[in-house]
Formats: C-alpha cells, sequence, structure tokens
C-alpha cells in the first residue's frame, strides 16, 4: 500500500494517523505504547516513514538519556539520597501551610535531579503518613505535590523528558543541544511563580476528601472481618487453605487461623485445618454464603445483649458458660499494607486469578478502593486500574520485594531506610561527574547519563535486576515509536501546514500571541496524551512557526519544552497526577479546578521568562 496507490497527500495521510492516534489516546482502551507502536507501523506501511527507519528511534539519543535518567534515579532511591530529605519532611509540624510548602518544594528540587514520577513516589508516603499523623486529608497534599513534581521538571536538562527531547531537536536543526542548565533560569522562574500560588492560595481549590486518611476508615475493614469454625462435619476439615480456596473457586483472604488461642497469619499458615480451628478472613454475605454451602463453614454469632445477661445470671448461679463463647479476634500484627497501582504495573487490566497474587508473589488481596470509595464487588471479578488503592496482608520481609515486581508503590506503611554512607556518597559522586561531564561538553548528555548509570550499577550502588525495572518499557516504546512519526509530520509538510494557518492568524497581532496560542495549543496536547509525545508533535510546528516569523528558533522550542509539561488539567496527562488519584480520593473532574488556575500562572510568568532568556 503506498501514497499513490491511496491517492492522497502525504500530510493528509499524516494528519489522518495523527488523528486516529490522538482519539486512541484519550479513548485510554489500549495502552498508549501500543498506540505509538500502533501509529509508527501505520505510518510506514503507507510510506510515511522509510522502512528502513522505522525502529531508529530506539537508539535515539532522546530515549537512551531517559532510560539512563531513570536509572540514575532508582540508584538515588536506594542509596538513601532521597530517604535522608523525606525524614526530615515529617519533622515539619502541623500547620497545613508549611507543610504544603516544606512537601513541594522538595518535590520541586528533587524532580530537577531526578525522574519527576520517582521524586512523587518516594514522597507520596511521606505525604500520607503526615496526613495520618496529623488527621488531615491526604486531598489537600496529594495533588498540590503531584503538580509540584511537574514544575519541578522544568529545570533542568534530566528532569522531564520534554527537555530532553526539545534539546535533542534544537541539535538536529541548529547542531548545538539545549545544555544541562538552558532550561533553568526559565523552569526556576516557572516553579518558584508555582509553588507560591500552590502554597498561598492553590491548595484551596483542591477538594477535601473526609476519610480518607487511615486505612480503616478507607476499606472500613473491621466491618467485613468475620470468625468462622471449622466443625467436624465441615467440608474444610482436614484442607489446607489452598485447598480450601481450590474448593471455593475462588480467593477469599484468609488474615489468620486460630487453634487453641495460638493464632498464625493466613500467609504463612501452610498445615490443615482441624476442627476447633477459627478463620478469621475478609468476607461479604455472598461470600459467607459461599463457605457454608461449599465447605460447612459458618460464622460465630455474637451473643445478643439478652443472651449475654441471660449467661452473666447462669454463671451467678454456678452455672457454666458455653464454650463457643469467644472474644472477636484482634487484627494488630497481621502485616497489614496499603499499596497504589502505578502506571507501568503488570496488575493493570488483571484480575487476581491471572496475577496468581497468592501463590506467585504470596499476597493476599484483602480490599480495594477506587476513586477515594471501597469496591463492593467480588475480589476475583476486579480487574485493576492505575491509581487503584490496594489493602494487602503478606510477609513482611518479602512484601517489599513483592510489591516492588508487581508495579505498586507502598503508601503510609513504607518505612524509611538508609542506604549505606559510602555508597550513598558514590552515588552523588557519579551523578556529580556526568553533570560536570556535561557541562563542559566533554560528553554528550545521553553518553554522560549512560556511563553514570553503568558506573552504578557496575560498583553496586543498584541491583542490576533493580537497574532493568527501573526503565520505564511503555515510556520507552512511546518516545522510540513517536520519533519516526514526528519527523514524517514535518517531512511531508504536515508541520508547514499547521504552521501556516497559525501565521495567517497572528499576522496582525505581535508574536507574544503567536507564542501564547503555541503554548495553549502544547498544553492541551499535553493533558490528553503523554507530555513526551506532545513534545514530539508540537517541535516541528515550533520549528515551522518560528521560520515563517524569520525569528531564532530557541524561544519557539523553550514554549513547547513547558508546555508539554503543564498536564494539570486532567488526571491522564501526566503519570504523576494518576499515581494521587486514588490515594487523594480524586474524581477526573477535580484536576481542572487547581490546574487550570495554575496553568495560566505558568503561561503568564513563562512567556515573558522565555523571552527575556532567549530573545527573539
Amino acid at each position: 500500500m503506498t501514497m499513490e496507490s491511496i491517492g492522497l497527500a502525504p500530510s493528509t495521510l499524516v494528519f489522518i494517523v495523527l488523528g486516529l492516534t490522538l482519539a486512541a489516546f484519550m479513548w485510554g482502551r489500549f495502552r498508549y505504547d501500543l498506540v505509538a507502536l500502533a501509529a509508527l507501523l501505520g505510518s510506514v506501511m503507507l510510506g510515511l516513514v522509510p522502512s528502513d527507519e522505522a525502529f531508529k528511534g530506539f537508539g535515539h539519543p532522546a530515549v537512551i538519556t531517559v532510560a539512563a535518567v531513570l536509572v540514575i534515579s532508582r540508584g538515588f532511591e536506594r542509596s538513601g539520597v532521597v530517604d535522608i530529605i523525606a525524614n526530615q519532611v515529617l519533622k515539619v509540624g502541623e500547620r497545613l501551610l508549611l507543610q504544603l510548602l516544606v512537601l513541594v518544594g522538595t518535590v520541586v528540587v528533587l524532580s530537577g535531579v531526578m525522574n519527576n514520577v520517582g521524586a512523587l513516589a518516594l514522597l507520596l508516603p511521606v505525604a500520607m503518613r503526615l496526613a495520618r499523623e496529623h488527621n488531615t486529608s491526604p486531598s489537600l497534599l496529594l495533588m498540590p505535590l503531584a503538580f509540584g513534581s511537574l514544575l519541578g521538571g522544568l529545570t533542568t536538562l534530566i528532569g522531564t523528558p520534554p527537555n530532553i527531547i526539545i534539546a535533542t531537536y534544537r541539535g538536529n536543526i541548529t547542531g548545538e543541544n539545549f545544555g544541562m542548565f538552558s532550561f533553568t533560569p526559565v523552569g526556576v522562574a516557572v516553579a518558584l511563580a508555582g509553588l507560591v500560588f500552590i502554597v498561598l492560595v492553590g491548595w484551596r481549590l483542591t477538594p477535601k476528601r473526609s476519610g480518607q486518611a487511615s486505612t480503616e476508615e478507607m476499606f472500613d475493614t473491621a466491618n467485613y472481618l468475620v470468625e468462622l469454625k471449622v466443625s467436624e462435619e465441615s467440608k474444610a476439615n482436614g484442607l489446607t487453605l489452598q485447598q480450601l480456596h481450590d474448593e471455593l473457586e475462588e480467593t477469599i483472604p484468609v488474615l489468620a487461623v486460630v487453634r487453641e488461642d495460638n493464632r498464625r497469619a493466613g500467609y504463612s499458615f501452610h498445615g490443615v485445618l482441624r476442627e476447633g480451628d477459627i478463620l478469621l478472613l475478609e468476607a461479604g454475605p455472598d461470600e459467607l454464603k459461599l463457605l457454608e454451602d461449599k465447605v460447612g463453614l459458618s460464622a460465630i454469632a455474637e451473643p445478643e445483649e439478652d443472651e449475654k445477661d441471660s449467661d452473666e445470671a447462669d454463671s451467678e448461679n454456678g452455672a457454666s458458660q458455653p464454650s463457643d463463647e469467644r472474644q472477636p479476634v484482634d487484627t494488630e500484627g497481621l502485616q497489614l499494607i496499603e499499596a497504589v497501582v502505578r502506571n507501568d504495573s503488570m496488575m493493570v487490566n488483571r484480575s487476581v486469578r491471572q496475577l496468581r497474587l497468592n501463590q506467585q508473589f504470596g499476597l493476599h488481596l484483602v480490599a480495594v478502593a477506587r476513586d477515594g470509595g471501597r469496591l463492593k464487588q467480588r475480589l476475583r471479578d476486579i480487574r485493576f486500574q492505575t491509581g487503584d488503592v490496594l489493602l494487602l496482608q503478606g510477609s513482611e520481609n518479602e512484601i517489599a520485594d513483592s510489591l516492588a515486581t508487581l508495579g505498586c508503590l507502598p503508601l503510609a506503611n513504607r518505612e524509611l531506610h538508609l542506604g549505606q554512607p559510602r555508597k550513598l556518597a558514590l552515588s552523588i559522586g557519579i551523578f556529580a561527574l556526568a553533570i560536570i561531564a556535561m557541562l563542559f561538553d566533554l560528553l554528550p548528555a545521553a553518553v554522560a547519563m549512560s556511563s553514570a548509570a553503568l558506573i552504578s550499577l557496575l560498583i553496586g550502588v543498584l541491583p542490576l535486576r533493580e537497574g532493568y525495572q527501573a526503565i520505564d518499557g511503555p515510556v520507552i516504546v512511546l518516545l522510540a515509536a513517536m520519533l519516526p512519526v514526528g519527523e514524517a509530520l514535518e517531512t511531508s509538510g504536515g508541520a508547514e501546514i499547521i504552521a501556516d494557518a497559525l501565521l495567517r492568524f497572528g499576522v496582525e497581532w505581535p508574536i507574544i500571541v503567536s507564542l501564547a496560542g503555541l503554548f495553549m495549543l502544547s498544553m492541551l496536547l499535553s493533558n490528553v496524551v503523554n507530555n513526551a509525545a506532545a513534545a514530539l508533535l508540537m517541535a516541528p510546528i515550533a520549528a515551522s512557526l518560528a521560520s515563517g516569523f524569520d525569528v531564532s528558533l530557541d524561544p519557539f522550542l523553550m514554549i513547547v519544552a513547558v508546555s508539554a509539561s503543564c498536564a494539570f488539567l486532567t488526571p491522564i496527562g501526566h503519570q504523576s497526577n494518576t499515581l494521587v488519584l486514588g490515594p487523594g480520593g480524586y474524581q477526573f473532574g477535580d484536576y481542572w479546578k487547581l490546574g487550570l488556575p495554575l496553568s495560566l500562572v505558568v503561561m503568564v510568568v513563562a512567556i515573558p521568562a522565555i523571552l527575556w532568556a532567549w530573545p527573539l
């Protein structure tokens, strides 16, 4: 199939491909890396991208740099650099404004030197812990924290993928990339303005979700914990817990087995059930009926008030109390932990049964919260979504590794741990050397960052397995696939057509109006597609617009770099926004209430700052 056989101009075909791609991004039925790969292959089949250049994006310097920065960021986490900072943040006190200032200010700084999603992931548990210790709604802290991570990414080359993409694009056009701190004057001005707005005004625009500050309130676990007794006639008598699950054809989490007043957590009980055993588990009415019908387990009823009075009277008369009467089993120490499902989690769109959580990872799923409320449907029927908050039970020694493998972020129960001082110093030293190499043009950014990542792995700052886990596969595929598609937009003349339309609109207005229009177009695009994809698509349009006005390319590229990272309007525009959706109890429409005025603040500050730092 060729363009000639279809009879359409290359630019028209590019617009069709991009239109379908954007529609698929917004629909969200398929993950963005699959959509990007489909767009690439479609462009190759239509002749828009030469077949021998289809996969050159996987070796593109921007893609390599992003992958290396992700590894270095994980090294910072592993060495304890960020945990030292987080440990100090916890001492901030109970004043909300001070909490916001310290939390958002810290994530702004961290996001400048590491991946912004990684910076948010490290401070998210700290924010949850602050909220619970001071009885604050997390919704007042988490959205400002997520937006702060986006603002911090603007300050350096490695802070966010759009900066790396724009720097590399400039190198392809002019022969000279933007440097490590070329973004700093504008980025710092915008980040400071955004920080002041969020701390003084913005947090008041976030919804205050009540009842989200504690695991017990979010999941209301105690209301669903029941005790079931194994009788002589029970089919469960003589079965292991795994055999019990097989009989039920459903994994109903057994939190503990009580035998002769000795309690063992469900995940560590490997024997067979015996008559008289008490099973403590989480179940609703449907599950209770299933347990009674299939394996003969029935709940131990609490005595009614009049029965208690009667028993007390019998006791006073010398009668013995029924031997079956028991106090409710205490749930303390059952190693319950909250975790949020990340964008890159292997759990997304999969169920408990498909993941084999218990058999493969030693985890019991106790409950799932979504959009701030507990899901009432059967656990086996739930397909996990990004931002879901899970209540899990597992071995204290293994749960951290299991969550890391699954792609989940532990929340308030995450214990801060300090790395080894030697590795901490090495991690900082390696990063500093890479920055120096970039500042003095000793090495290109991709080579310097890759070298730092390699040395970190070789000297043991980060285990090799974690290094590979740190690389966000979907983002890498997205970048590598969309780079040739973005080039096709330019080579087909599509970018020039869009730029000409903007030129005709802005010919009677000052250039600053066209810059504002470019900013808003790029910003709106970044709220419905990945910010890296927005930068890839808008860069050639910005270059054509600068050429049309016959002015410097740099301010137009800087406009795209800043606006592509301003995904403040929706939870799907950036991974940071999605990551706080569940823990904060937010709804889709909550984001624009703070995001829209913050976007306007950023635009008002960014455009004059760009024109000052990068004159036309």
